[in-house]
């Protein structure tokens, strides 16, 4: 007979009656006091479930002091004993910090795993938000046509002060404003021709944007994930910026700085060719971007149906709205308290900037394309998907009273620019550009220049003397007066 514990003949046997296990009596006896459970089961094991075995032995004298051998090897004998049992305890700790070393591991493994497994499913919906066709009236359009039961968000108080002051500051002088005397006439701006043209090889090409102070630069961006920054004066690409993801909206903000908009629904803002900051607000494509006059605020929309509100100077999203349909487009007013936004169903939604609630709606019948404010204060013009015409409508009026004219240029437009002087509307589409003007005096429409050159987007140069326009390929036109 061995012991357990020890695995050395027992002087004292003793067995263990739930297990039938043999040990020393004096070690178990010890390794219940510290435990109280039988060693290698974990079961609970009292002093009465140990049953003595009868063996022959020789009693051994009591050792006087440790002055003897006996008492010396008695004294080693329970050294021993205790070396044994510590031993034995390390052993099963060791075995019970392996196994949960164990379980941690796989534990470990298995949460990467469905974290990959999710990144993977997110990476794979946004791209498919990307390359979906929102259409009109479609409930299986991103969206649908549910409306959503969320509360819109307003502005911080510091900007809605800047709200208010640019209302203020730009509605009073706009009454006594007058056409600036270097401005561009109807003569020059039906003798527009053609002065360069220049492949900036981005495919293909999604949006147009000029810097606003003075006009000497502009922007291309693409679904290729570049952007190219043409110099007007020169008529050259002056330098290409690599972004990495497709783009579908930019705006030159002030300066240097340009926001753009990708296919996954994240606001980049880069300056002087670095990038400032990557804001995820949208879930999926953005379809639209605007500058509010005070140069502060930044607005999107996408087809999520929501409409994000960024400080920058901060760089940080600040608040949202939100729609019913699907987004296309939008445009500060000049004033900055109205932002409109185009819907899939063919409205054109107008909110309030501060508040984000929806002030009014005109129906345009079909998918808003593009619109853009009049200077005057008091026009918008939109256009739908696939139309010819141009509506302008009447902030002033509501319902049928509220179409103020409805123009039809004879091709499809894609995009719309109205000049500072509120005078010149020009349109882009695959068909070319026409350049539609009215007159303030016997309040009629004419148009005054029709050029054959194709445009997914276009911009007024400086003192409208110039027209900016960049094809699906990449190739931007600046058509204007010959000196």
């Amino acid at each position: 007979m061995l012991c357990t514990i020890s695995g050395e003949a027992p002087e004292v046997p003793v067995v263990s009656k739930k297990t039938g296990a043999i040990y020393e009596k004096r070690l178990i006896e010890k390794y219940i006091e510290e435990h109280g459970v039988e060693p290698g089961t974990g079961a609970e094991l009292d002093l009465e479930d140990l049953l003595p075995l009868k063996a022959d032995h020789v009693v051994r004298p009591r050792p006087p002091s440790l002055t003897s051998i006996p008492a010396l090897l008695a004294t080693f004998q329970n050294e021993w004993d205790s070396l044994t049992l510590e031993t034995y305890t390390l052993q099963e700790q060791l075995a019970q910090t392996r196994m949960e070393l164990a379980t941690a591991l796989y534990q470990h493994d298995a949460a990467i795993r469905v974290i990959a497994r999710l990144t993977k499913e997110r990476d794979d919906a946004r791209e498919s938000l990307s390359q979906v066709t929102v259409a009109a009236n479609s409930s299986e359009a991103i969206g649908g046509d549910d409306s959503m039961a969320v509360d819109s968000e307003e502005l911080p108080e510091a900007l809605v002060e800047e709200v208010d002051e640019t209302h203020k500051r730009l509605s009073k002088s706009r009454k006594k404003r007058a056409t600036p005397k270097d401005w561009a006439s109807n003569e020059d701006v039906a003798s527009f021709t053609q002065m360069a043209s220049s492949d900036l090889s981005i495919t293909p090409a999604t949006s147009l944007t000029i810097e606003a102070a003075d006009r000497q630069y502009a922007a291309v961006a693409g679904l290729d994930g570049n952007v190219g920054i043409y110099s007007v004066p020169v008529n050259s690409l002056e330098r290409t910026l690599a972004i990495g993801e497709p783009l579908t909206a930019a705006l030159w903000t002030g300066g240097t700085r340009i926001v753009l908009g990708t296919a996954k629904g994240s606001v980049k803002i880069y300056e002087a060719g670095t990038e400032l900051a990557s804001l995820p607000s949208h879930a999926g494509v953005i379809t639209g971007l605007a500058v509010h006059p005070s140069g502060r605020i930044l607005a999107s929309v996408g087809a999520d149906k929501t409409i994000a509100f960024y400080d920058l100077e901060k760089a940080a999203r600040v608040s949202r709205a939100h729609s019913s349909a699907s987004l296309t487009t939008c445009a500060f007013h000049p004033d900055g308290h109205l932002l409109a936004a185009g819907t899939s169903t063919g409205d054109v939604q107008i909110y309030m900037t501060k508040s984000g609630d929806l002030a009014t709606s005109f129906a345009l019948g079909a998918s808003v394309q593009a619109l853009a404010f009049s200077e005057n204060g008091y026009w918008i013009a939109a256009t739908a998907k696939g139309q010819t015409t141009v509506t302008i409508f009447d902030l002033r009026k509501e319902g049928d009273a509220a179409t103020a004219k409805v123009l039809d240029v004879g091709s499809a437009v894609v995009s719309l620019a109205w000049d500072y002087s509120g005078q010149f509307l020009a349109t882009a589409g695959p068909a070319g550009l026409t350049v539609q003007q009215f007159s303030k005096g016997p309040k009629t429409w004419s148009q005054t220049l029709s050029s054959a050159t194709p445009a997914v987007a276009l911009q007024w140069g400086r003192h409208a003397k110039q027209l900016l326009s960049v094809n699906a390929d990449g190739v931007l036109s600046v058509n204007g007066v010959k000196e």
